[in-house]
């Protein structure tokens, strides 16, 4: 017996594995939809200095600002600055933005008329095609604003 051992490991062996094949096509078209985007500015207000006296025109030292606000934009109290004491020095800084207004009439698709508006068109088709046939891709380009993508995968897998 001890003469057949080596004999068997020279002996085929059977194999098992299993094996996975895929083949995937696919084509994607693409149309961009138009679209706006609006950011509001807002009201802003803002005052500093040394040596200076300030009026709003009924009260002295008042410093101004903003007020009530109607349909988004607050009222503004402006002020008049003077030097303090002739002869010293003396600082002052204002600073006012007025905000967008908010709108109250707005029907569908109009756009707030805000300070900062960015409108993108829609695309547009034309011809835009695309077709899978036996795992060969045809893609056409379209107008502006569209997108075509087409793919073909193939995989193997051994388990």
């Amino acid at each position: 017996m001890k003469k057949f051992l080596p004999l068997l490991f020279l002996l085929p062996t059977a194999s098992f594995a299993d094996i996975t094949s895929t083949i995937t096509s696919s084509v994607q078209l693409e149309v961009a939809a138009p679209g706006t985007t609006a950011d509001r500015i807002g009201n802003s207000y803002s005052v500093s200095g040394t040596g200076v006296n300030t009026t709003d025109g009924t009260t002295v030292g008042s410093v101004g600002g903003l007020g009530a606000a109607t349909n988004g934009v607050n009222a503004y109290t402006p002020i008049t600055a003077s030097q303090l004491t002739d002869g010293e020095s003396f600082s002052y800084t204002v600073s006012h933005t007025t905000g967008d207004t908010i709108a109250t009439t707005l029907t569908t698709g109009e756009v707030s008329p805000f300070g900062d508006l960015t409108s993108t068109s829609g695309g547009t088709a034309g011809t835009l095609a695309g077709t899978v046939d036996n795992h060969v891709l045809t893609v056409t380009a379209g107008g502006s604003g569209t997108t075509a993508t087409g793919q073909y995968v193939t995989s193997v897998t051994v388990d």
